[in-house]
């Protein structure tokens, strides 16, 4: 029972980019002026996409999970008399682009950051991914998942 305990500090120590998922182009990744139909059918094998600035750069600028679809699909008709409509009182097509639906500014880590400060991130934001960002660009992710395998190998 000791030696477990131990393995939790180690286990926190870990650098970000021991960790993460480096295929970037395995990773769910969508242009931010890619058609909603592009992002459905991304969606389709994942349940989130990361959005990046163009095709040319790897720049994050925001993600797209299934909530965001489940509040553009609502059938609720909230319409508000004061200021620009949310989300829910809106329909599929008024969204053209994944630059309309994105999550701007996700919560994110850089590659020399701690497992424990990752995790951190992911309990108080209350999120099972986050994307590992260096210079701007998405480099990989850090999924709940992939923490639970690397700890049961460690």
């Amino acid at each position: 029972m000791a030696e477990e305990k131990m393995l939790i500090p180690e286990f926190y120590e870990i650098p970000a980019k021991d960790v993460m998922d480096k295929r970037v182009l395995d990773l769910p990744l969508i242009e931010k002026d890619a058609s909603m139909d592009r992002v459905l059918s991304v969606l389709t094998e994942s349940d989130h996409v990361w959005v990046i600035e163009s095709r040319g750069s790897k720049k994050l600028v925001g993600i797209i999970t299934e909530h965001d679809i489940l509040d553009v699909f609502s059938p609720t008709k909230e319409v508000s008399y004061f200021g620009l409509p949310g989300k829910k009182s809106l329909h599929y097509e008024t969204f053209e682009k994944a630059g309309h639906i994105m999550s701007r500014n996700p919560i994110r880590c850089s590659p020399d950051e701690k497992v424990k400060d990752a995790l951190n991130k992911m309990v108080v934001h209350r999120i099972r991914r986050i994307p590992v960002v260096e210079n701007d660009e998405i480099a990989g992710e850090i999924t709940l998942h992939q923490l639970i395998r690397k700890f049961l190998c460690f």
